[in-house]
């Protein structure tokens, strides 16, 4: 049996700000009824948290929910964890109108990170991520250039890119040209 590998084999550049793929990341789709108590439940036993709200995301790679539309969650999770959690949700939702996922080999994760990482996603994307437009734990579907994209911000300076595995080259040829020396916008 072959081991996992990223998309991008862990590739890194450093500009105006750094860029990274960050490896092989579990992630879970769950689509269903985010009112109903089954799945709320499932939830909060399987990643530890509660749904979040619109636009959110609770937790963080390790473990979190990201808030994708109003019958769909992303679960994350370690990467060796998701097919367990799968079973676990499939088996707890039986009888309840859901899917359950385990996406995580057909999806790549970036980091975007340094005190320019928003002019850097700014470049790339038709968002406003000034300060008080785009704060940390806000979670965002949207298009990166040519492709789809998911993003958040762990804090000030970081974004978490996810897009889909087949792209995963074309978003980092955008990320580093976007983040190259001598590029700086200056617009945050």
């Amino acid at each position: 049996m072959s081991e996992p590998v990223s998309a991008m084999h862990n590739a890194s550049h450093d500009g105006i700000a750094a860029v990274r793929e960050d490896g092989l990341q579990g992630m879970i789709t769950l689509r269903g009824d985010l009112s109903a108590g089954a799945v709320g439940s499932v939830i909060k036993d399987v990643a530890g948290f509660a749904v979040p709200e619109v636009g959110r995301i609770s937790g963080d790679r390790k473990g979190g929910l990201c808030w994708m539309s109003p019958d769909e969650l992303l679960v994350l999770c370690p990467h060796e964890d998701a097919d367990a959690h799968v079973e676990k949700m499939q088996q707890r939702l039986k009888g309840t109108h859901s899917l359950v996922v385990n996406v995580s080999d057909a999806r790549a994760l970036f980091r975007v990170s340094g005190p320019a990482a928003r002019d850097v996603m700014a470049k790339l994307c038709p968002v406003d991520f000034s300060p008080d437009a785009f704060t940390p734990g806000m979670f965002r579907r949207t298009r990166m250039a040519q492709v789809p994209a998911a993003l958040w911000m762990s804090d000030d300076e970081t974004f978490h890119i996810i897009c889909f595995r087949s792209v995963a080259e074309y978003v980092y040829g955008l990320l580093k040209v976007a983040s190259q020396p001598g590029s700086e916008v200056g617009a945050f």
